[in-house]
C-alpha cells in the first residue's frame, strides 16, 4: 500500500492498494422486476463500473433484488411504493455510484469521447527530429 502525500478537505489521507483482477458482471437474475433488469443492465455499460470489484458486483445485485422484491410486492398489492423503501433503494444505488451527485460526491468524472481527452489521455506527440529536417 501506498500513501498519498495530499490529504483531501477533511484531512483524510487516501491510501491505494493494488486491485483484483478483472471482474466480470454477474448477469441478471430472470425473476427480477423489468425496470430493475435494466438498471442492472444499465450498470454494466456504465463507466463507473470500471471501479466496481467483486464485492461491488454483489451490492448491486443485492440492491437489484431488494429493489425488485419492493416493486413487485407494491404491484401485487395495488399500493404505490412506500417511500421509506424507494428511499432505501435510492442510497443503495447511489452506494454505486450510479447518479451524477454520487459520483460527484466521489469525486468521479465520467468523460465522453467528445468531450474530449480523459487525464490519462496525452496530446499528439510531435517528432522533433523531423520538425528540425523540415524546417531546418
Amino acid at each position: 500500500m501506498t500513501r498519498r502525500n495530499k490529504t483531501d478537505e477533511a484531512g483524510v489521507a487516501t491510501k491505494k492498494v493494488a486491485a483484483g483482477a478483472r471482474v466480470k458482471p454477474p448477469a441478471e437474475d430472470r425473476s427480477w422486476h423489468p425496470v430493475i433488469k435494466a438498471w442492472f443492465r444499465s450498470l454494466k455499460q456504465s463507466g463507473q463500473s470500471k471501479f466496481y470489484e467483486a464485492s461491488d458486483w454483489q451490492a448491486a445485485r443485492l440492491t437489484a433484488f431488494y429493489a425488485s422484491k419492493v416493486i413487485k410486492a407494491a404491484e401485487d398489492e395495488g399500493k404505490p411504493l412506500r417511500a421509506a423503501s424507494m428511499d432505501q433503494i435510492w442510497k443503495m444505488m447511489a452506494d454505486l455510484m450510479t447518479t451524477e451527485t454520487a459520483r460527484r460526491r466521489a469525486r468521479v468524472e465520467l468523460v465522453r469521447a467528445a468531450d474530449g481527452p480523459a487525464e490519462d489521455e496525452g496530446a499528439e506527440v510531435i517528432d522533433i527530429g523531423r520538425f528540425q529536417q523540415d524546417y531546418g
